[in-house]
C-alpha cells in the first residue's frame, strides 16, 4: 500500500542511512507506484513516500514558495474546491487536482488546517522556520501509521513490514492482538500484530523538535460530533439531501479515471442516482462468481444501463483458484496480516478493477453510518484447537470489545470499527487502487450524529433519496427485495424470498453446520452447489477447502512448523484439517484463521 516512512533520530546513528533504505524498500514493490525520500541529518530525519502514479498525492513533497515549509502527505482530501481556491487570492500557486495546496494551508491556519481537511490521510511536515518536524493522520486513524520508539529513535512507517524489516528484535508475534484476530477479526484498539509495534492514534499531532522528546497531542474528539443537537425526520432528511448533493462531486473528481463498483444495494445506487455523469464516462463494474450471475450482477446492470454508463462483471474464476497459494501469501504481505487469507480473492478483482481505473468509488460503509450498522462482533472459536493460555486470551478480547462498545455506537463504527476492522480489507484494495467513498465524508458522518432514532430501521430514507435523484431507479429493488414504492403484500413476499435465498447462500456456506457438511460431502458427485451458491456472494471458501484447495491447506497446516506454533494444539489441528477436506465438518473460519497466523508466521516472524 502506499504510503509514507521515516527515521527520526534524537542523536545521530550510523546505521541510520541502511536502516531507512530498508524501510523504503520494503514499500516501493508495485511496478506502478513512485517512491522518493528526503533527508535533513540537522533535524535528524529520513523520511520516504510511495504513491501511485497520477494520484492526489503525487508527487510528493510539496514545497511552499519559499522552500522552507514542505508535507509529505499520504492519502486524498476533499475539502470544498471553493475553499480552496480561496489561496490563490491570497497569492498562493498550486495545481489544482493534487495536494500542492496544502502547504499553503498549513501556512495560512498553522496546525489548525488539519481541522479543515476532509478524507483518508497521514502525512509529514518538515516546517524549517520553527526547526520542527510534525505526524499527522486522519480523525479515524484510517491511513495508519505505525511506529516503535527506543532509545532516541523514532521509527515510523504507513506498513508495519518496513519496521519489521529495520528492527529485527521486532519479529516477534503480540498474542493479545493475534487473539484478539481469533476472536473479532481484527487487532482492538492501537496495538497490531506484533510486539513492540503500536499505531498512532487517530486525529493526532505529534511535533518532534531535534534533542526533544516529542509531544503529543489531539486535534479532534468524537464528543465534537456526540455533543450536536438531534434534528426531528423532516429536517435530518432536508439535511441528508443537500449534503448528499453537495458532497458527491467532491468524490467524482480528479485527473484519473474513476469507476464505480456498482452492487444491488442501495448505498452504490445512491451514488449513482445523483453522479450527474455525462453517458459513458463512468464506467461501472461487479465482482461476480464462478456459478451463476447473482443478485449484485443482475441489479448493477440494469442500474447501469438506466444511467447511460458502461458496466463490466469481474469475475472470480478457475483463474484464482490455481493462483490462490500466491495470492492468499501476498495478502497477508501487503495487509502486514490484518487480512485473512479470504482476502485473497479481494486482492483478484481488485487487481483486474485496476485494470478499468485507477480510482474505484464505492458504496462501501453507507449501511454502517447511515444505519449504525455494527459489522463485527467476537465469534466463538473451537477451544480445543488452542493451547490452554492462549484461548484464555481470546475470552480477555470478548471482555476488551464490550468494554469498547460501551458508549455512543457511531463513535464506535465510524472511530473503531471503521479503523480496526474495515481497515483490514481496506489496506489490501488499496495497494491496488485508490478507493473512495463518499459515505466517510466528515460533513456526512457529522451529520449522521444528529439522526433521530425512529430512523434507525428505516430504508425508506435512502430509497427516497435515490428516488428523487433518478426516479426510475424506484423501480429496481434490492438484493434483498427492498422497493421505495410498492404493493405491501407482493412487496413483503418479495423481500422474503430474497431474504431466504441470502441465508441459504449463507447456510450451505461459511454457516453449514458438521452433520449437514457430511451430507454435502456424501452428495458432492452431484454439484449441489451449482444449484445453491452464488446467489449473493462471489466466494465460496468452505467448498474450495474442502476440495481445490484441499491440497494447499493440508500443505501448510500439516507441517510441522505449523504445528509446534505455540498457541494451537497441533494435534487438534490435525484432526480439524482432516475433518474438512474429507467433508465431515465445516471448519472455514478456523482455517481462515491457522493459515493466516501461519502465513504471518513465515513472511514476518521466521
Amino acid at each position: 500500500m502506499p504510503g509514507i516512512v521515516g527515521i527520526i533520530e534524537k542523536e545521530a546513528c550510523p546505521e541510520v542511512g541502511l536502516r531507512f533504505r530498508q524501510m523504503l524498500h520494503a514499500m516501493a514493490r508495485e511496478a506502478f507506484y513512485r517512491s522518493g525520500s528526503y533527508i535533513n541529518e540537522q533535524l535528524g530525519l529520513w523520511v520516504g513516500w510511495t504513491c501511485q502514479e497520477g494520484s492526489f498525492d503525487d508527487p510528493a513533497p510539496q514545497w511552499n514558495e519559499d522552500k522552507t515549509i514542505c508535507i509529505f502527505f499520504s492519502g486524498e482530501d476533499f475539502t470544498d474546491a471553493a475553499e480552496i481556491n480561496k489561496l490563490r487570492t491570497k497569492g498562493h500557486q498550486f495545481e489544482p487536482e493534487n495536494a500542492s495546496y496544502l502547504v499553503h494551508l498549513y501556512e495560512e491556519l498553522g496546525l489548525c488546517f488539519l481541522k479543515a481537511l476532509n478524507g483518508r490521510f497521514s502525512g509529514l511536515i518538515v516546517d524549517l522556520r520553527e526547526t520542527k518536524i510534525v505526524l499527522f493522520n486522519d480523525r479515524f486513524g484510517l491511513e495508519r501509521i505505525y511506529y516503535h520508539q527506543v532509545n532516541g529513535s523514532f521509527y515510523f512507517a504507513s506498513e508495519a513490514k518496513a519496521l519489521l524489516r529495520a528492527c529485527p528484535e521486532l519479529r516477534k508475534m503480540d498474542l493479545v492482538g493475534l487473539a484478539e484476530t481469533f476472536s473479532c477479526g481484527c487487532v482492538l484498539q492501537n496495538r497490531t500484530l506484533f510486539a513492540g509495534v503500536s499505531l498512532v492514534p487517530g486525529g493526532s499531532i505529534w511535533q518532534f523538535r531535534p534533542g526533544q522528546d516529542p509531544t503529543r497531542k489531539q486535534y479532534f474528539s468524537p464528543g465534537d460530533w456526540e455533543r450536536q443537537e438531534i434534528l426531528n425526520s423532516s429536517e435530518y432528511y432536508e439535511r441528508l439531501k443537500a449534503t448528499w448533493i453537495r458532497i458527491l462531486p467532491r468524490y467524482l473528481r480528479g485527473k484519473n479515471q474513476i469507476a464505480v463498483s456498482l452492487t444491488g444495494g442501495k448505498d452504490s445506487r445512491m451514488i449513482m442516482a445523483w453522479s450527474q455523469s455525462p453517458p459513458g464516462s463512468l464506467p461501472c463494474f461487479t465482482f461476480g462468481g464462478m456459478f451463476r450471475e447473482s443478485q449484485d450482477v443482475l441489479l448493477a446492470r440494469q442500474i447501469a444501463k438506466l444511467c447511460r454508463q458502461p458496466h463490466q462483471i469481474i469475475t472470480l474464476d478457475g483463474e484464482f483458484l490455481k493462483g490462490f497459494p500466491r495470492l492468499a501469501e501476498r495478502t497477508i504481505y501487503l495487509t502486514d496480516g490484518a487480512m485473512d487469507v479470504s482476502g485473497a480473492a479481494e486482492l483478484y478483482v481488485n487487481m483486474l478493477a485496476r485494470q478499468i481505473a485507477p480510482i474505484r468509488l464505492t458504496g462501501n460503509y453507507g449501511q454502517e453510518i447511515l444505519h449504525r450498522a455494527i459489522a463485527f462482533r467476537p465469534s466463538p472459536f473451537s477451544e480445543e484447537l488452542l493451547d490452554p493460555e492462549f484461548a484464555r486470551l481470546t475470552k480477555s478480547a470478548e471482555r476488551t470489545y464490550a468494554h469498547e462498545l460501551a458508549g455512543n455506537p457511531l463513535s464506535f463504527i465510524a472511530l473503531k470499527q471503521v479503523p480496526w476492522h474495515h481497515r483490514s480489507r481496506l489496506s489490501l484494495e488499496l495497494s491496488q487502487v485508490t478507493l473512495r467513498s463518499p459515505y466517510l465524508d466528515n460533513e456526512l458522518i457529522a451529520l449522521a450524529f444528529q439522526r433521530p432514532p425512529q430512523l434507525a430501521e428505516d430504508n425508506k430514507i435512502q430509497l427516497r433519496l435515490i428516488a428523487e435523484g433518478n426516479p426510475a431507479m424506484a423501480s429496481i429493488g434490492t438484493d434483498r427485495g427492498i422497493l421505495y414504492s410498492s404493493i405491501p403484500l407482493l412487496a413483503r413476499a418479495n423481500t422474503l424470498l430474497k431474504e431466504f435465498s441470502f441465508k441459504t447462500d449463507y447456510a450451505y456456506d461459511y454457516g453449514m453446520p458438521h452433520s449437514l457438511a457430511r451430507i454435502d460431502s456424501f452428495l458432492k458427485h452431484l454439484h449441489l452447489e451449482r444449484f445453491i451458491l452464488g446467489r449473493h456472494k462471489y466466494y465460496h471458501y468452505r467448498i474450495w477447502y474442502r476440495d481445490q484447495l484441499s491440497g494447499y491447506v493440508q500443505e501448510i497446516l500439516l507441517d510441522p512448523r505449523t504445528k509446534k506454533r505455540p498457541f494451537l494444539n497441533g494435534q487438534r489441528l490435525e484432526a480439524m484439517v482432516s475433518s474438512h477436506v474429507q467433508g465431515n465438518g465445516n471448519y472455514t473460519s478456523e482455517i481462515h484463521r491457522f493459515l493466516t497466523a501461519e502465513l504471518i508466521h513465515r513472511q514476518f516472524i521466521d
